[in-house]
């Protein structure tokens, strides 16, 4: 079931992806008006969209656009983040663009969920202060707020990112897709919303100063977005601390849960906070290839022979053991220029090794 929910996003970022490709050079509003004169029939063609999707990708092709750099971007944060784990948030089939196929409602789910969550909307709200999406811009409900434990020479001024505006389209599109009523749903639901809440959460406060000869005697100040990673570190802690859950089950008539609550916890129907990510089924090993649990297995990863962390050949692989392969690396070196005008290199080698797991 969580194939079919998964390949929309497959099939929408790599429509939106290839434009990226073909044309690098292009105008983010130019591209935008290109893709709006065949959205109805690119959104048609699409499978597995709900009726709101797919009024929303007709109606809103500039913010669909960003939908896809956004999941790329949180895709791309989640292998670096998972590069030396067993699962390294690798995809499973050569014709997947993005994402991955996580049948189990594990951690590693409650991550990508979080981290493409998050990517949708920082690149929403990016595209936003950027003055690429029509309908937003600054955030000027900041500059009616007083500061708090600053001093008087302190205000908000300036152009803040309209976070608001980006989960709020992010929400739309994205939990729309979550219409079982599930407990996988509402896991999925959660996670997505601790992926927008912690790009909320990781906004930082930039200045500028006012005065003579540079005396900074006034502070005008705004808010703006991170860099991604620092988000993709934020959710990598929530990942490590991750709580599991099961579901809440409401009146029996309706035979679906009503929300989700702690497994482990003294208060019967306590329920996880916003920030944390949950899951519902402990994680495989991912030592062995099993594609119906989302694994491909760690046989042909390289690995750290000294490491005795996760990416060491001893935990990576699992006990397996692993092959050792020396080549000669070669490449120019010390290079000198001479007028006029040549360029003199010698040819330097290296004799190198590499552990793969068996």
């Amino acid at each position: 079931m969580l194939i079919s929910k998964i390949s929309y996003f497959h099939r929408i970022c790599l429509v939106f992806y290839l434009f990226y490709i073909l044309h690098p050079d292009a105008n983010f509003r130019a591209m935008s008006w290109v893709i709006a004169v065949r959205a109805a029939d690119i959104c048609n063609k699409i499978p597995g969209l709900t009726m709101p999707q797919r009024i929303f990708c007709q109606t809103r092709p500039d913010i669909v656009v960003a939908i896809g750099e956004g999941t790329r971007l949180g895709v791309a944060e989640c292998q670096r983040q998972f590069r030396y784990h067993r699962w390294n948030c690798s995809t499973i089939g050569s014709n997947q663009v993005f994402g991955h196929v996580i049948v189990v409602g594990s951690r590693e789910a409650a991550y990508m969920y979080s981290v493409t969550s998050a990517g949708v909307t920082f690149v929403i709200t990016q595209s936003c202060s950027r003055g690429n999406v029509s309908d937003c811009g600054c955030d000027k409900s900041q500059s009616s707020v007083k500061p708090l434990n600053h001093p008087t020479d302190w205000k908000w001024g300036g152009c803040s990112v309209d976070v608001k505006y980006g989960i709020r389209l992010s929400r739309k599109f994205i939990d729309a897709r979550e219409m079982e009523g599930d407990a996988r749903s509402l896991m999925n639901l959660h996670n997505n919303h601790a992926g927008r809440k912690a790009v909320k959460h990781n906004l930082k406060t930039e200045c500028k100063c006012h005065g003579v000869s540079g005396s900074c005697t006034m502070k005008t100040c705004w808010k703006t977005l991170p860099a991604f990673a620092q988000i993709g570190d934020y959710l990598m802690k929530a990942y490590k601390q991750s709580k599991k859950v099961v579901p809440h089950w409401g009146p029996m008539v309706t035979r679906t849960p009503s929300h989700l609550k702690l497994k482990k916890s003294k208060r019967v129907h306590r329920k996880p906070r916003p920030r944390d990510l949950v899951y519902l089924e402990n994680s495989p090993n991912y030592c062995e290839k099993d594609l119906s649990r989302g694994s491909l297995g760690t046989v042909g990863r390289e690995c750290n022979r000294t490491s005795k962390d996760i990416d060491g050949c001893d935990l990576l692989c699992c006990g397996r053991g692993y092959n050792t392969h020396q080549y000669i690396r070669t490449w120019q070196c010390n290079c000198k220029f001479h007028w006029c005008c040549y360029v003199n290199c010698d040819v330097c080698r290296e004799r190198t090794e590499n552990y793969v797991c068996k």
